[in-house]
């Protein structure tokens, strides 16, 4: 059996595309079905069920893309240390990310990487953080970015970047003339919450707690546009990464307050699936992220 039609396989399961299977392997999308029904034949069991839309991966092939993929990759790596070059097995990585992630500075890295290898290109999704996780153990994409990623369940973490929690307010709020605020001022202010089912909600409402601060929650939502959006029409204030308020600081529709006397950082991770291997490309992308982000204050392991 060709290593190449286990690399074909592989590649459909994990972009979860026939037509994406074959972009990747530079075949047409008729070579890669009849690859795949091959294998089947050969193996005497049905790995991709084709009755349902979409299609789902039947257990047997689940077993065998958990093998194969393994496989596909020592291959890979061998073929390059005898040919003495790179050699890579997977051509797309597949990124999901939370919402709150710096757009900017995201595109920034993917298009650097798509300079620095011209062969391979990076796929960037933004999700809720429930759904980052989900397609991550569904092994549908490669790496994810959420906040404050210790403690999930079958991930492993890589540290990436601490951000700074802010006070957030409209310009015309009283904390908007300080420079630092306690923490205790927040007492009984109204405030544009999370869900709270999100993890960053848990962790500002263990961090007012954690000060004997109580506040009035008047609206939640599940993601940090739409907080911004609340504090800027003036319905309450709320706490928020810095980095996330670049475009309404710059145009001045909201003002971002550092604690007096407390420190409070929302931790970005790039988590990818327990006791999987990354791809060459990923490994590589996940480089790029570190150094590309890396500052004194913010860069961690």
């Amino acid at each position: 059996m060709q290593v190449e039609a286990l690399k074909i396989y592989c590649d459909v399961v994990r972009l979860r595309s026939f037509s994406r299977g074959a972009e990747a392997n530079h075949v047409l999308q008729a070579t890669v079905s009849q690859t795949i029904n091959r294998l089947e034949k050969h193996l005497g069991a049905t790995l991709i069920d084709r009755s349902c839309r979409p299609w789902e991966v039947t257990p047997a092939g689940k077993t065998f893309y958990d093998g194969c993929r393994e496989l596909v990759e020592h291959y890979y790596e061998l073929e390059g240390q005898v040919r003495g070059a790179h050699v890579a097995a997977d051509s797309v990585v597949r990124v999901a990310a939370i919402y709150s992630v710096n757009l900017r500075d995201m595109s920034r890295c993917v298009q650097r990487f798509n300079q620095q290898r011209p062969g391979s290109r990076v796929e960037l999704q933004y999700l809720h953080p429930a759904r980052v996780c989900e397609r991550l153990l569904n092994d549908e994409v490669d790496i994810g970015i959420v906040s404050f990623p210790e403690g999930r369940r079958g991930l492993s973490v890589i540290p990436w970047l601490d951000e700074e929690m802010t006070v957030v307010c409209p310009p015309q709020h009283r904390f908007a003339k300080l420079a630092k605020v306690p923490v205790k001022q927040l007492a009984g202010e109204t405030f544009v919450a999370f869900e709270s089912e999100l993890v960053i909600r848990k962790k500002v409402d263990q961090f007012l707690k954690s000060h004997g601060v109580e506040v009035k929650v008047v609206l939640r939502f599940d993601n940090i546009e739409a907080v911004k959006r609340g504090v800027e029409a003036g319905t309450g204030i709320s706490i928020l990464p810095r980095p996330t308020l670049e475009h309404e600081l710059r145009l001045g529709t909201l003002v971002a307050v550092p604690f007096a006397g407390a420190r409070f950082v929302r931790p970005l991770g790039i988590v990818h699936r327990k006791g999987r291997k990354l791809y060459p490309n990923t490994e590589a992308f996940v480089a790029l992220l570190r150094n590309g982000h890396g500052h004194p204050e913010g860069k961690k392991g």
